[in-house]
């Protein structure tokens, strides 16, 4: 949908009461120049109103679409536990971006997310026996935090 009429959608749904949007790319078309010029002018309409966005890593460019957004931003983040999820209506798409690796990239970035990334291995590993035929993605809990990194979210806790 060209920008424009998604921005005028926007309006509509603020204007008929919404107390929060998301902007989905559910099929992962979008690249970062494209979604920080939504965003940055869906941020400027919704004003408070809570912006959250969706994204889908098929083209490899979703952790980058987050980026952007936030650069724009949107401080929402809509992500899944080993990136899974999916659109049946769209042959090809992938997962959502993955959660543990956007938790990171955001902890890394010196952000406060409240999320401790290793204890999401806990959840994941259920996930990876409860659901063993579906591909799960991600790479944060595969490598390890690096050495002698803390993330922020640690020193909020204590």
């Amino acid at each position: 949908m060209p920008e424009a009429e998604t921005l005028r959608w926007l309006e509509r749904v603020l204007e008929a009461g919404a107390d929060e949007v998301m902007l989905p790319d559910t099929v992962g078309y979008a690249h970062p120049a494209q979604v920080k010029s939504l965003f940055a002018k869906a941020a400027a309409i919704c004003g408070d109103t809570p912006l959250w966005s969706h994204f889908h890593d098929t083209r490899g460019l979703g952790l980058a679409n987050a980026v952007a957004a936030l650069e724009a931003g949107c401080t929402r983040f809509d992500a899944s536990l080993a990136g899974l999820g999916g659109c049946p209506f769209a042959p090809g798409a992938s997962g959502n971006i993955v959660l543990e690796d956007l938790v990171f990239l955001l902890e890394a970035e010196g952000m406060r997310t409240g999320i401790d990334i290793e204890a999401l291995a806990e959840p994941r590993a259920i996930v990876e026996t409860a659901l063993a035929s579906e591909p799960k993605y991600g790479m944060i809990l595969k490598a390890g935090l690096p050495k002698g990194f803390t993330p922020p979210s640690k020193f909020a806790a204590e």
